[in-house]
């Protein structure tokens, strides 16, 4: 997602092009995606810079609810746990921990 999200920022025309380098985002909530618009990944620790990144993705209640039923229905967490399919909440930069 990083990669794609800095291929998006040195775009030229809106055309992502192969380029080589290093990125520096640091997405969390308030970062506003440029190419995204969706997500597969697995339930993340707490507090960690992943969850930032869902929080920014698909906004930070729709993220600790998501925790949340994850948690009372018993979903595993983290490498070896259960998968989630996000789409891309515009609505997420105006939101804050």
């Amino acid at each position: 997602m990083r990669s794609l999200e800095s291929a998006a920022q040195a775009a030229k025309n809106d055309l992502i092009e192969p380029f080589f380098g290093d990125t520096q985002i640091f997405i969390y909530p308030g970062y506003q995606y440029k190419v995204i618009d969706a997500l597969v990944t697995n339930f993340h620790l707490p507090e960690s810079t992943l969850i930032m990144l869902v929080s920014a993705f698909a906004g930070y209640q729709h993220t600790m609810n998501a925790y949340k039923a994850a948690v009372e229905q018993k979903y595993r967490f983290f490498s070896y746990g259960d998968a989630m399919f996000i789409t891309y909440n515009p609505q997420a930069i105006f939101e804050r921990p």
